[in-house]
Formats: C-alpha cells, structure tokens, sequence
C-alpha cells in the first residue's frame, strides 16, 4: 500500500496499515482551543528578502528575543517562493493563484498585478488599529508614474521606490506622500524610518488607546548596488559569474572573508542528468560561477549582521516603551535562497533550500522556548494576525490561523505549491504539493520530480520513473490537480497527526 506513509517532522519511516485501519487513520485532528489573553494585541511583522533557513545562525539576536522568548517554526514554506507573489501572500492570506500577482515582472507580475484594495492592512484599520508600513512593498512600486501612490489601510506609509530600493547607500522613500533620500545604509535607514513612523503614530489624538500594526520590510539580503570593489561584477566580467550580490554595511564588509558555502550532498551535485528537462539540477556551474556563488553567500551573511543589530533595536525600543509585552511579533523571510544547492543561485524553484522560510513568533498567547513542526506557509501568517486581532479576513482565506496549533503535537498537511517564469505570469513553470514526506512537482517541460524527504533530505533521488513509487506519483498527482486551483475553504486547510500514518487517497 504505498500510499499509506508516516511523516517527515518525526522521520518515521514508511507504515503498512491494514485496510481495515484506513478510516481512523485519515480522521483529521480537530483545531484545539484558544483564545488570545490579550484583546486586540499591537502588531508587528519583520520582514527580510531572501533569507534562507540556514542563514539563521547569522541573526543570534533575532532568534535570542524572538525565538527564545517565542516559537520557532522549523517546517514553514513559501508555496510561491519568489518577492511578489509572497508578500502579496502576507497582505491577502491567499495563494499566488488566487491574489493573481503571479511573479515579479511583465504581464500577472509585479506591484500593478496586485489589487490591494482589500488587504489585512484595510481589515485591521476597520478593527480599529493604526496601520504602518515601512520598507520594501512590491516589486515595480514607484514605477511608471506609481511613486506616490499609497495603498488603502495605512495610516503611516513610508515605502522604498523601485528601482532605488535595491540601492543599499541610497534608496528613496514615499514618506506619506512626500518623496525624500535619507542618507545612511538601507538597512538602518528603515529601521530608523519604521520608529519614526510609530513615533508619528503615537502623537495622533487617541492613539494610547488604539492598537497598531507595523509592517516592517528590509531589503537585505537581496542583491542589490552600488558594486563594490572584489565583488563578483568586478571580478568576473564578462562571465556568468558576473552575478549581483547584496552590499553589506560598511562595518561588517569581509567579516566573513572566505567563508564556504554550508556544505551538503545537494551543493553543486554532479548527477545532473537524473534530473528532468528543466530543472535546475541539470545546470554545470563553471568555477567561477561556484566561485561567485561563493561570494554571494559571504556577502548575504554579512549583511544579515546588520539586520540582527536593527531588528534588535526596534525590539528594544518597544521593550523600552512598554509595549513589547503585549505586541505579537512575527520574524519572517518572503521566500528562501539556495547558494548552489541544487546547481543554482537563487529562489523560485521547488526544492527545500528556496521554499522553507525562516519564521519565529512571540509574544501574548505564544508559548515560550518551543519548536513548531507542524507546517506553517505565509498565507496562514496573514490569517493568524487578523485572528489576533480580532478582525475580519479581507477576502476568503486560503490559510489557517496557526495559534491555536502552537502547544499542539506536531501536525502535518496537504501545501499546494506553485510557480511562474519571473517576467511572465500567463502560465505556471511548475505546480505540486508538498505533504507529509513527500515533494512532488510536475514541470511546464513535461518532467516530474518525486523526493522521499525522511529518507532523502537533500532531494537527490528522484523517485517519479521508479516503479516501486508509481502509485505514489498517481496519488500526489491527483492532489496536484485536485488543489492547483483551490480557493478558500477547497483549499486543503486540515491537519493530521505527523506521528501517524497518512493515506494520500484521503486527502
């Protein structure tokens, strides 16, 4: 019965369950009771670019006041893992194929793609909480005569302008309307514009009585200018390796000098054509693209230093002011980043480096020191914190609200999982699902890739032509089917129990 399987959070290998057994096994566990200790909780989602899991041990703030004090999420996805698509995620709590802003640019992709007419910033303003906006907004804002639109819901807007968001030393800003060019780093420069927004906030007529929501968004560790000197556009032109990388703080430059990329059975694997036609495994990386994929890294976890000195002050500030205690505070990366896992350097693709994204939570009603298996995706961020708030959803949620889940036993579900070529959204590059132990995904070229995750957690053996796996594949492609258009409430939003088998037959 190879449909009946265990999970991957607990690595059980493979159940046999009598058939008699299939009924109690499918029962989906029922959502636990909860109830917030805190009526209308202020706010705050941290939101970085690009970040990868295992660039984590770089924030040792981040995870120390939040993690610490909070849960951390070791199993959150991004089921569209690219900028656009999952911020539009986190404003609308829905995925890429129902927001419709499918991909960064051209046509379904950027900022004009999305209508945030109704987002969780104009529900949590008609709930009653003060809305600020801070950073990065979507790919192609300020372009083409957009600089100085402000989005419905926010009270406080103050939003990087394409395309001088990706300038490290000199982003622009629409500050409430006004056009300005703070001098400084990006990273601190929108930290600083993020506590002048509050402080802005906080002198308004009422505003010690009213809750708030602050979106905080910085741009590290995307790729980003001005080039500087030892960087891989100087060092190989001409070349492939040619590659933009992001610009660290002045003070953190070369802190890591010659660091390798983390090592891994997926770093630059050699068995490229056991892979279909359009995957990036197929691709042969030159040494001087391993090279600049090297320097990449370096210069990504260099300035993820910074990003831990910011985030730890913004937190601080609110400690200092006493609203720490009763502000829900969400730590959290829009999409992964594979340096040469998989041959590639990147997002956008289906496998584990680009679509796990780092997520932790604190604050009223979460639990305190604790890791949370069971999966989360960033729809279910924006589901949570209206829940929080009390408010209502702005359209119907393809997430869930994961509270209640977060002293749970470890629970496991059916993701839908999606993308589309970055300058055009017409058609998907790729759709699957991600469930239990099981990736699988069909490719726009006609390939399929299956990986077993409990036993092959790099994702090096394509199981989709082997045999042994073929009732598999037709299970987990009738759920690709079944869920590639879902929409609210058809949208696999049940839980099972991740220490006990599942029947993909069921799902």
């Amino acid at each position: 019965m190879a449909g009946v399987v265990g999970m991957s959070g607990c690595g059980h290998a493979p159940t046999q369950q009598p058939s008699g057994e299939r009924d109690s096994v499918q029962t989906s566990t029922s959502t636990p009771a909860f109830e917030m200790p805190v009526e209308k909780p202020n706010l705050l989602m941290v939101t970085v670019d690009d970040l990868a899991t295992v660039d984590m041990d770089y924030l040792p703030s981040v995870k120390r006041l939040v993690g610490e004090n909070g849960v951390t999420f070791t199993d959150a996805v991004a089921p569209t893992p690219i900028c656009v698509p999952a911020r539009a995620s986190l404003l609308s709590g829905q995925y890429a194929h129902n927001h419709g802003a499918h991909t960064i640019h051209g046509p379904e992709g950027g900022y004009p793609s999305f209508d945030d007419s109704q987002t969780v910033a104009t529900s949590l303003q008609d709930a009653g909480y003060t809305t600020l906006f801070t950073g990065k907004y979507l790919n192609e804002y300020g372009q083409e005569g957009s600089e100085r639109d402000i989005p419905p819901g926010w009270d406080q807007w103050r939003a990087t302008i394409d395309p001088s968001t990706y300038n490290y030393l000199g982003a622009k800003f629409n500050v409430n309307g006004r056009m300005v060019k703070p001098k400084g780093y990006s990273t601190t420069v929108i930290t600083q514009q993020a506590q002048a927004a509050l402080k802005d906030a906080r002198k308004k007529p009422g505003a010690a009585e009213k809750p708030w929501f602050q979106w905080v968004n910085y741009v590290a560790p995307h790729i980003g200018g001005p080039t500087e000197k030892g960087d891989p556009k100087q060092r190989f032109p001409g070349t492939k390796g040619a590659i933009g990388v992001p610009v660290p703080d002045k003070q953190d430059r070369d802190a890591y000098a010659d660091k390798p990329i983390p090592p891994q059975p997926n770093l630059f694997p050699d068995k490229r054509k056991e892979f279909p036609k359009g995957s990036p495994s197929r691709k042969n990386p030159s040494q001087i693209e391993k090279d600049a994929y090297r320097l990449s890294y370096q210069r990504r976890i260099e300035s993820a230093r910074s990003l831990d000195r910011n985030i730890a002050s913004l937190l601080g500030g609110l400690k200092k002011s006493g609203e720490l205690a009763r502000t829900l505070v969400v730590f959290t990366s829009d999409n992964g980043f594979s340096n040469g896992y998989h041959n590639f350097n990147g997002k956008l693709w289906y496998y584990e480096e680009s679509l796990r994204i780092p997520v932790l939570m604190s604050g009223p009603g979460v639990p305190k020191g604790r890791e949370v298996a069971t999966t989360l995706t960033n729809p279910d961020i924006a589901t949570t914190l209206l829940s929080a708030a009390g408010a209502e959803n702005p359209h119907e949620p393809d997430g869930i609200d994961i509270l209640p889940w977060l002293r749970a036993p470890e629970q496991t579900r059916v993701v839908p999982i999606e993308a589309w070529p970055t300058a055009d959204g017409t058609s998907r590059l790729w759709s699957g699902v991600r469930v239990g132990r099981w990736t699988y995904v069909e490719l726009a070229t006609g390939g399929v890739e299956l990986y077993d995750r409990t036993t092959d957690p790099y994702e090096m053996n394509n199981l989709a032509e082997d045999p042994a796996h073929a009732e598999t594949v037709s299970q987990l492609a009738d759920l690709t089917e079944k869920y590639r258009d879902c929409a609210g409430d058809s949208c696999p939003q049940e839980m099972y129990a991740a220490d006990r088998p599942l029947d993909l037959d069921g799902l």
